[in-house]
């Protein structure tokens, strides 16, 4: 089955243009990623500045403790807007025909790796993040996109993926330019709380770096849709029934947050706010979660990476040009900085003497308990030596008649993310009586292993 079997040359240039065209995917993907999240934080930062908010950071008439304003209120700007962007998640999902595989995902392996990662990239490293941009601006944005670095660091150990000199070079660009932004702490004219507020970004910077190796796990067997329906469900909800109780609890209240939480959702000057922010938000997270699913953990870790710039930039034109609030400027060493870590970011990902094409289209419920789609997709791999896309979407058809998911294009991106994370491979390629281009791959053993471990009968 490994041996090339001749293709004709119009096969040969259309297997081409789909391979080009999945990279160049996920470069957009990685551009729109990085806007998206330079929109969310410019907009939970004005939401956090709004109504009931802007006295809690301001005059304080509720007399709340340094401790409460820096991490308790970080903590429930994070719940507000990963609540936001669940209902934002769950909403399309729905449109899509694609609400069903949240359920049943939610009680797999791969479903459980997703809540984790959720666990560790919500209320852990959103909430540093929002405490991050309220003690010290927007210059902590090109420090939490030391995650990539760090997502590639981790990914060496946990899933043994190679760092090359280039990669390594790569990090050692990162950490420069997180030293350039760092000196900005330093001085006399350096804002209070910045120090503080830079080394906190740190944590959340780690924190969506070990998010990111697991969650581009995940979603190699999950839809991304499904898998950031399922983060943004379970970091809201684990902000809001642990991590305030907690805070509260440490704060000498235990009734403090859901307080709190009361005044917040009913103040009609902030909460719209935090409505857009989850929008995009959701987006920030559902693209980085595709990129590193279709890119594996080093390239798809970039393709958000471009934030360090992006961020501070919505961050300023929001909040300085159209806002008029000030200390959402940069020195200009910051600027720099950003620029050269997504530099850093991009030499991590991928050899910078690389660019490219595009993508094409078929159709489409279920009984009760049926599989994911995703899932039915890499199990039917278990079941024959080799298949392409229409194979695929004929063995389901059947069972599968209702979904939406069940078309040309959605299936051969499934499939291709499934080889570009090692669980299947390309065994050749032609063209159907129409001259379509028909792309077949195979579960090689390892692959096979792990679908068969993961997805259960």
């Amino acid at each position: 089955m490994n041996e090339k079997i001749e293709a004709p040359m119009s096969a040969i240039a259309a297997k081409k243009r789909l391979t080009t065209g999945f990279f160049r995917k996920g470069i957009t993907v990685a551009l729109l990623s990085g806007m998206c999240y330079g929109m969310y934080s410019a907009f939970i930062t004005l939401g956090m500045s709004k109504g009931v908010w802007e006295d809690w950071y301001g005059a304080n008439s509720a007399g709340l403790s340094l401790f409460v304003v820096t991490y308790l209120l970080a903590a429930l700007g994070s719940a507000i807007n990963d609540s936001c962007s669940a209902v934002w998640a769950a909403g399309f999902a729905t449109v899509k025909g694609k609400i069903g595989d949240f359920f049943r995902c939610l009680g797999t392996f791969p479903g459980r790796v997703m809540i984790l990662a959720a666990i560790v990239g919500g209320p852990v490293s959103s909430t540093a993040y929002v405490a991050g941009l309220q003690l010290a601006g927007s210059i902590v944005i090109p420090i939490t996109a030391l995650c990539p670095a760090i997502g590639a660091i981790l990914s060496r150990f946990l899933f043994k993926q190679a760092l090359n000199k280039r990669m390594l070079f790569g990090i050692a660009v990162c950490v420069m330019a997180s030293a350039m932004i760092g000196s900005t702490s330093i001085g006399d004219d350096a804002p209070e709380g910045r120090l503080l507020g830079i080394c906190i970004a740190l944590v959340a910077a780690f924190g969506w770096g070990l998010e990111g190796c697991i969650a581009g796990y995940g979603t190699s067997m999950i839809d991304y849709e499904i898998g950031i329906t399922i983060r943004q469900a379970t970091s809201g909800i684990a902000n809001l029934i642990i991590l305030l109780p907690i805070f509260s609890l440490m704060a000498g209240k235990f009734t403090l947050s859901a307080e709190l939480l009361s005044q917040a959702v009913t103040s009609s000057a902030a909460m719209p706010l935090f409505v857009v922010s989850g929008f995009f938000a959701l987006f920030a997270y559902s693209l980085w979660y595709k990129g590193n699913s279709m890119c594996g953990t080093a390239l798809g870790m970039a393709c958000n990476g471009a934030f360090s710039f992006w961020g501070p930039f919505f961050c300023w034109i929001v909040l300085g040009v159209f806002c008029k609030m000030d200390g959402w400027g940069l020195p200009l060493i910051a600027w720099a900085a950003a620029v050269l870590m997504a530099l850093g970011i991009l030499l991590i990902s991928m050899n910078p003497l690389d660019l490219f094409k595009k993508d094409e289209e078929a159709p489409i419920t279920a009984s009760k308990s049926i599989k994911p789609l995703n899932f039915a997709i890499l199990k039917h791999f278990t079941t024959v030596e080799e298949a392409c896309a229409d194979d695929v979407i004929t063995a389901l058809r059947s069972e599968y008649a209702d979904f939406k998911a069940l078309k040309r294009a959605a299936v051969i991106e499934a499939i291709m993310t499934a080889e570009a994370n090692g669980i299947l491979e390309e065994t050749r390629f032609d063209e159907d009586e129409s001259g379509f281009l028909r792309v077949y791959y195979r579960a090689h053993e390892e692959g096979r292993a792990t679908i068969n471990r993961y997805i259960k009968d």
